[in-house]
């Protein structure tokens, strides 16, 4: 008789032997139920030639039991742990409602390893650099950061509140005016927003900030770790990264964050389409727009059908819909193809057996359409090589942009991200214009993280406030503790941070975020394993001085 006995180690067999066993040892043995929490001692011998297990990293050693003793009878467990090849899991809801027995699994248990040991290097590596581990508060003042506070009551003062915070931004700062000039955390941030697949409610960022330095300094700095992370999973990272501004990236490929493993970058057509009768591109061209398109080589082999999926995508993100044209035989295909005359392939750079795929409109809703069909099209195609990657700095980021409703002015990052030196005179004439120093780091078409150069200069951060729409009295409620910093004496200072759950995901090969933590939310924000959020009893919510709409008080 068998029994596979397992620990965060890994498994071993445990043979029980009627030969040379006890009867009453046996008989326990035998009464085990699955997942059952035992303490064994016995003999390891080496196995019989024929019965080693080559797939086991115990396979050629058993055990030959002694002793066995229950410790922590199970009752038969919800979901099964250990499954047979090829054994589909069950539903996750159902594994997050019972989550301790799904973290028993191996896979889960190895990614949690990983992301142990990826917190370790990351220690490590910036304690090398010189680097101080400080922890800042949880229990914050409410300062809007682009997301939606959680606020948590206070019950010694009535009708004020915490907020759990966005990020540490305004305590790393002003650690740098304190003059703690090298920073870092591995930090828990909250933001109550809507969520999706790669979202939780709470998270956790590499958090750093450092004092003189400069982006050059930043980029450095995070390509070493960057590195020493991969490395840590046996990848090694080819340094320095690629770079491209955000300017480029959005002409290019539709967003600022591309994925460069493939192709397929996006052109400017509308000169091909300039002067013709085609009534579209005349009534665009005339109005300030682009005819702007993605040429796929091989592409006329997709089904009308396919085109017409991807243009469903483009759709969904803001376009009108698709002009298609492809080149079969010489002879150029697609409603718009009698319109452009002799010589339109070669112009367009359309090869025998492409496929064009234009969106005629305002880059605003373009490049988002445009960045969707680059996306779907290398997917359906299988453009991405096996194995490849492809790491990338954007820079020279917008300071602010307008919103399309109100025409108000926006962060792009946060409003106290400095403006590129070289710009600051348009700061009240064309803020739009407006360069940041800040920088984002991608790799696949991901962001694993961005920072900047922050504002050091009190007066430039009140003039910031203001352009943002801010005026000095709410500015003062809001940032006044960081307004005051400031004009304490503040070094030049920048820094960056990283979605710690991103990056394990990525290294660990894992298709979801709630496989890299322990105890995550669902995407509807609830904890499933313990009913959270829960109601409050009516005599709790009262020592908090909080009464709910519809609830008797």
């Amino acid at each position: 008789m068998f029994v596979d006995l397992r620990d965060l180690d890994g498994l071993v067999q445990i043979s029980f032997d009627p030969q040379r066993t006890p009867k009453e040892l046996c008989d326990r043995a035998a009464a085990l139920g699955n997942e059952t929490v035992v303490l064994v001692e016995g003999e390891v011998v080496a196995r019989p030639e024929a019965m080693r297990n080559a797939d086991l990293a115990t396979g050629d050693v058993e055990v030959h039991a002694t002793a066995l003793t229950v410790v922590g009878p199970a009752a038969v467990p919800a979901i099964p742990v250990a499954r047979a090849k090829g054994e589909n899991l069950p539903a996750e809801e159902l594994r997050l409602r019972h989550r301790y027995l799904d973290l028993r699994r191996p896979e889960l248990q190895a990614s949690l390893i990983l992301r142990h040991r990826l917190m370790q290097v990351t220690r490590r590596y910036l304690s090398d650099q010189g680097f101080l581990e400080i922890e800042t508060p949880i229990l914050t003042k409410p300062t809007p950061e682009g997301a939606r506070d959680y606020i948590v009551p206070s019950r010694v003062h009535e009708g004020e509140f915490y907020a759990l915070p966005q990020s540490p931004q305004i305590y790393k700062q002003l650690l740098m005016v304190a003059g703690y000039d090298r920073y870092f955390q591995i930090a828990r941030c909250f933001r109550d927003e809507d969520l999706r697949a790669d979202r939780q409610p709470e998270f956790t960022q590499i958090d750093i900030e450092a004092s003189f330095i400069g982006v050059e300094d930043v980029i450095r700095l995070t390509e070493g770790l960057i590195a020493a992370l991969w490395g840590e999973a046996g990848i090694a990272v080819p340094a320095p990264f690629r770079r491209m501004t955000y300017a480029d990236a959005m002409e290019r490929y539709g967003c600022d964050r591309p994925d460069l493993r493939y192709g397929l970058e996006i052109g400017d057509a509308s000169d091909a389409f300039r002067d013709t009768e085609f009534g579209i591109a005349r009534t665009v061209l005339a109005q300030g727009g682009r005819i702007r398109g993605i040429v796929i080589p091989g592409g006329a082999t997709l089904s009308r059908k396919q085109v017409d999926e991807i243009e469903a995508e483009a759709k969904s993100a803001g376009a009108a819909g698709l002009i298609r044209l492809k080149l079969v035989n010489g002879v150029l295909e697609g409603p718009a193809a009698r319109f452009l005359g002799d010589g339109a392939a070669a112009r367009l750079g359309i090869p025998e057996g492409g496929l064009g795929l234009y969106v005629a409109g305002p880059d605003a809703s373009a490049s988002p359409a445009l960045d969707r069909v680059r996306q779907d099209v290398a997917r359906r195609m299988h453009l991405v090589p096996d194995g490849a990657r492809a790491f990338l700095w954007v820079t020279d980021f917008p300071l602010f942009l307008r919103d399309a409703g109100t025409g108000d002015l926006t962060s792009v990052h946060h409003p106290f991200t400095s403006p590129n030196a070289d710009d600051v005179a348009l700061l009240d004439s064309a803020p739009e214009r407006v360069r940041a120093n800040a920088y984002d780091v991608v790799f696949n078409g991901t962001e694993l993280g961005g920072g900047s150069i922050r504002i050091a200069d009190p007066a430039l951060q009140a003039r910031m406030f203001s352009l943002l729409g801010i005026d000095e009295a709410t500015a003062q409620a809001r940032f006044g503790f960081l307004l005051e910093g400031l004009r304490a004496g503040a070094p030049p200072h920048g820094g960056i941070a990283f979605g710690m759950d991103r990056i394990a995901m990525m290294l660990a090969g894992a298709g979801s975020l709630r496989d890299v933590i322990a105890f995550p939310k669902t995407t509807a924000a609830r904890a499933l394993f313990e009913g959270a959020p829960a109601p409050v009893p009516a005599d709790e919510l009262r020592d908090l001085h909080i009464a709910v709409r519809g609830q008797a008080t």
